[in-house]
């Protein structure tokens, strides 16, 4: 059974719905919240399970805070949501199929019709910055949305972000270097011990492009420990993560 997020103290009442956007591609189904008033934009890009009640939940909380987001369904061309069986439980062989149709042009229209609709909206603050969170392989998404809109995208935030750093001259990492984003890049302890060079990758390609870059390695965590549906979920580094997301955002779009 998915865990229940805590709620948000004073949190703010909330508008949400079921939104169709037209992409290059075809359209896209996805999940709009936000709290009314003008607030800064949010583009949430889920893990390889895709857009289900967890992320629901996640984008609402997010939204009880005081921001207009938009959580996608990633694999929309061949799937509508919930994508995933059993949520965060499903098998990986089940959803591979679809993360493996994605790559990098499908990463940078999805990114730019996203954002582009999302300034389309009433309750999206056109005078803030917007910011992008990515999970697992949304991880490279977030990266690339920063890369495809440099002057719109003001804060990203990965969590076990996978595919993150490759020896690819498109590597995600190296394109989000020439956006003007503040980063939060929250690794898995498992991820690092299979890649310990990840970070300090990250670390430098920051500090060489001037971007101001939170690169925390939390450990006791495995592959997947933020999403509430997780079989791995670990409540206290989520809701540390969570907190250090509020705080990028509040500094980054305000």
């Amino acid at each position: 059974m998915a865990m229940m997020l805590p709620s948000v103290a004073n949190a703010a009442a909330v508008t949400e719905a079921d939104v169709n956007i037209t992409t290059p591609d075809g359209t896209a189904d996805c999940y709009f919240v936000h709290p009314g008033d003008p607030a800064p934009g949010v583009l949430i890009w889920p893990d390889i399970f895709g857009l289900r009640p967890a992320f629901r939940q996640m984008g609402k909380r997010l939204a009880e805070s005081g921001y207009a987001v938009l959580v996608v369904n990633p694999f929309y061309r061949v799937k509508k949501a919930p994508t995933a069986e059993n949520g965060g439980a499903t098998p990986i062989a089940q959803v591979m199929p679809l993360a493996q149709g994605l790559n990098e042009t499908t990463h940078m229209t999805d990114a730019k019709a996203f954002v582009g609709w999302l300034d389309q909206q009433a309750p999206v603050a056109k005078n803030r910055k917007m910011g992008t969170q990515g999970y697992c392989m949304g991880g490279p998404l977030a990266f690339r949305t920063a890369a495809a809109m440099p002057d719109r995208v003001g804060a990203v935030a990965t969590f076990h972000g996978g595919g993150l750093v490759t020896a690819m001259p498109n590597s995600p990492h190296l394109q989000a270097a020439k956006s003007k984003a503040q980063f939060l890049i929250a690794i898995a302890a498992s991820d690092d011990t299979k890649a310990p060079t990840d970070k300090v990758a990250l670390k430098e390609t920051f500090e060489k492009a001037k971007l101001p870059a939170e690169i925390e390695v939390y450990e006791g965590s495995m592959h997947g420990w933020c999403p509430p549906d997780s079989t791995v979920y670990n409540e206290p580094l989520a809701e540390k993560a969570w907190a250090r997301l509020l705080v990028l955002y509040g500094k980054a779009l305000a």
